[in-house]
């Protein structure tokens, strides 16, 4: 992609589709969360040089795996600092995203940097998602914050069917998509689910990505 900034190239290696919009929100990312992190630590001290491959990419595998049509409605649970909701809010601003922690001061941080970015479609809310009354959503999404069992717990409850209109347009029914790593065959046992499993490294074969899966669970 011409006049793709530097630090955006992993990012383009894979997705060749942004608009300029898109590419100057993405690019905003890195100084953004650098000065956030300075005064909240949102991101590991050690990570913050490598945000767009540990946490934006990481968080686009998402998009890679999966077409969300307009409309849709996503819960990120236990979003810590906007991951993956921001970066899948700026791959899809016809989605509406609506990212929630137990945690305030990182919810700040969300805010902070979706206000910047003029995401017109994020919302937050400082919660737990068991919490959460009234609200349905078509995915919840999550990154390593709590074991299966726990998450399809919490999700499970807040997920709704795609209206017939987008059914058609999506091979994958509601359910709860996350991020995990390492062996989950316990955690997967203990759930008592049976998740479809997507190896990150098929996706993006980049070192990082090796032993990380998208974990899926239909309603």
């Amino acid at each position: 992609m011409e006049n793709t900034p530097p630090k955006l190239e992993l990012i383009t290696k894979y997705f060749q589709d942004f608009t300029p919009r898109q590419l100057e929100q993405l690019t905003a990312l890195e100084g953004l969360y650098q000065e956030w992190n300075q005064q909240i630590n949102v991101i590991s001290r050690k990570d913050i040089g490598s945000l767009y491959e540990k946490h934006v990419l990481h968080s686009l595998s998402i998009a890679a795996a999966f077409d969300f049509p307009a409309g849709t409605q996503i819960i990120d649970i236990g979003t810590g600092g906007g991951f993956p909701g921001i970066p899948l809010a700026i791959f899809y601003p016809e989605v509406q995203f609506h990212l929630v922690d137990s945690i305030a001061k990182k919810l700040k941080v969300v805010s902070a940097v979706a206000e910047a970015l003029e995401l017109k479609n994020v919302t937050t809310q400082h919660t737990r998602a068991e919490e959460i009354k009234g609200r349905k959503f078509h995915y919840a999404v999550s990154r390593a914050v709590a074991p299966l069992k726990e998450l399809w717990g919490w999700a499970r409850p807040l997920l709704k069917n795609l209206p017939p209109s987008a059914s058609g347009d999506t091979a994958y029914p509601s359910g709860l998509i996350c991020l995990k790593g390492g062996d989950l065959a316990l955690e997967i046992q203990e759930s008592s689910t049976r998740p479809r499993m997507m190896e990150i490294y098929g996706i993006f074969p980049e070192e990082f990505f090796k032993e990380k899966f998208i974990v899926y669970q239909t309603k």
